[in-house]
């Protein structure tokens, strides 16, 4: 692809989804749209994924970020129930909608099948995790949902490569294919576990925040890269590596933790509205295709049997894989209870697909044996309208579902006192470090000083246990709120004094730029030392 499309490309994607934001629509569907839109224009050109690149490129930095913003003590509690989707579901989604797409479509190969079955088998829970955090599920089925987007990845990218082999005549087999998954697990572990501290030690040792941050950016690469030379997976390898550096996160230095978390989310962000505006830059081309296969007139029907089939498949194997295990085991039962029918409900309908299923898509080889790969378009065809479907119909209805089977949620008013008790307990020893180190005559400091260290450690103390507080009858706000926006218009107006000492010649620019970044330090001190997370 050439360069200007290409800064086309991520310009108005990037642009769509910004727009998207003040819209309630989600922004895939705008995306999808815009790119359609945009493919009838005169002069835009034919745009195209290579095989060879979509999976290496796009998949990395997607799946670092999701992992490196996950709990690993909480999969690790979840484990049992993301195995059984993030495997078992994925193996069985594989094989119920190859086998209904072979039975379907005449002249279509049981091995091409599968094929598709793989690429659609794996959900895309990013957008159910956002939905589930911003409705207020319980933080277990979120875990759930997270934790299988982020390995049912490796399951279909596995199969789909044994798929295509058979597909392209290779000699694969399954029984092989199974010695190739398991291989692909195992080794993407290893890789992971010995990439791990490696890479860890190199982070807390590059002192500079803009190198430890171009670190970040190649990490995924690497770890990727290095388990897929081998013939293991990438993907588990990259999962790995994120969760151990994103559990062990708080070792390396706040300059680098502020920067990490902006250039990851713009990354992904990038990426993730690229490619769903690819989807509609190539559904003419695709739609094309489907005409010159002669397949165009039923491949409505196919897309509408398929959406259905992969709907109701979920649902088959979740609700026995959530009912089972307590049934069959007392253990399970008195640890976790009964789990009724909603929550396996919310993670059944849960079960959008969205860019590991465009991405593995594209990687179908454009030929096999020198011919074109059989119904290569058509499965092209029938990812886009599943990805679509499923983006439709599950991603619009899923908030309002959560609130009609009104699911207890989060105890704010509980969460807040376990943080504003564990504030405290930091504080506590805090100010006792405080204390020995100031009794040190190499670290007098003069008592304006002191107190102000004391002052800022009250301040954050007390921020927590103010929002359990009562609130301004005038302004509605908190304590905590009118504190924080006191502060900003302080900060406020010194900027404005100091860009005011600029423009008549009283700084220069680079006096004004470090006067305005430690105004920005402070701002965001201010900010983060009283607000919760949101």
């Amino acid at each position: 692809m050439d360069v200007i499309p290409l800064l086309l490309l991520v310009a108005g994607s990037t642009a769509v989804a910004a727009a998207a934001r003040r819209t309630p629509v989600p922004a895939p569907l705008l995306l999808v749209a815009a790119g359609l839109a945009v493919s009838y224009l005169p002069g835009v050109p034919d745009y195209t994924l290579d095989p060879h690149v979509v999976l290496p490129l796009l998949l990395p930095p997607l799946l670092y970020t999701a992992a490196a913003d996950s709990s690993y003590l909480d999969l690790r509690a979840q484990l049992r129930p993301v195995a059984l989707l993030s495997v078992g579901y994925v193996l069985f989604a594989t094989f119920v909608v190859g086998w209904a797409l072979y039975a379907m479509v005449p002249g279509l190969s049981l091995t091409a099948a599968m094929v598709f079955g793989a690429v659609v088998a794996p959900p895309d829970a990013v957008a159910a995790t956002a939905v589930a955090r911003r409705v207020g599920l319980p933080s277990r089925v979120t875990t759930i949902l997270q934790g299988e987007s982020l390995l049912n990845d490796a399951t279909a990218i596995t199969v789909f490569r044994v798929a295509v082999a058979a597909a392209v005549g290779e000699g694969a087999s399954w029984v092989g294919g199974i010695g190739e998954f398991l291989l692909a697990a195992v080794g993407g572990v290893v890789f992971g576990l010995v990439l791990m501290a490696p890479l860890h030690w190199l982070r807390t040792h590059v002192k500079e925040a803009l190198l430890q941050n171009t670190l970040s950016l190649l990490i995924p690469f690497v770890a990727y890269a290095a388990a897929e030379q081998v013939g293991a997976s990438g993907v588990i390898a990259v999962v790995v590596v994120a969760l151990y550096l994103g559990h062990r996160a708080w070792e390396v230095d706040f300059a680098t933790r502020l920067q990490e978390e902006a250039v990851r989310k713009m990354v992904a962000f990038v990426l993730e509205s690229a490619v769903f505006a690819l989807i509609g830059l190539q559904l003419p081309i695709v739609l094309k295709g489907l005409g010159e296969e002669h397949e165009g007139v039923n491949a409505a029907w196919y897309a509408l049997a398929v959406f259905a089939v992969v709907v109701v498949t979920r649902f088959v194997w979740v609700y026995p894989a959530t009912w089972l295990p307590p049934m069959l085991s007392a253990r399970i039962r008195g640890r976790e209870g009964r789990p009724g029918w909603k929550k396996p409900f919310v993670i059944a309908w849960a079960g959008m697909r969205g860019v590991v299923s465009l991405a593995i898509a594209s990687s179908i080889p454009l030929t096999a044996d020198g011919e074109h790969f059989p119904h290569r378009n058509l499965l092209l065809f029938l990812t886009f309208t599943t990805v679509i479907g499923t983006l439709v119909v599950q991603g619009l209805t899923l908030p309002p579902l959560i609130r009609v089977l009104k699911f207890p949620g989060r105890d704010a008013q509980a969460e807040t006192l376990a943080e504003a008790n564990a504030q405290a307990q930091a504080s506590r020893v805090a100010e006792q470090r405080l204390d020995e180190l100031l009794a040190d005559e190499r670290n007098a400091l003069p008592a304006p000083l002191a107190d102000r260290l004391r002052t800022v450690l009250e301040r954050r103390r007390n921020a927590v246990w103010e929002r359990l507080g009562q609130v301004n009858p005038v302004t509605g706000e908190t304590v905590d709120d009118t504190y924080r926006r006191l502060s900003r218009e302080m900060i406020g107006a010194e900027r404005e004094v100091f860009v005011r000492l600029r423009d008549g010649r009283y700084i220069d620019d680079e006096m004004l730029r470090t006067l305005l970044r430690r105004l920005d330090l402070e701002e965001a001190a201010a900010y983060r030392e009283t607000a919760p997370d949101r």
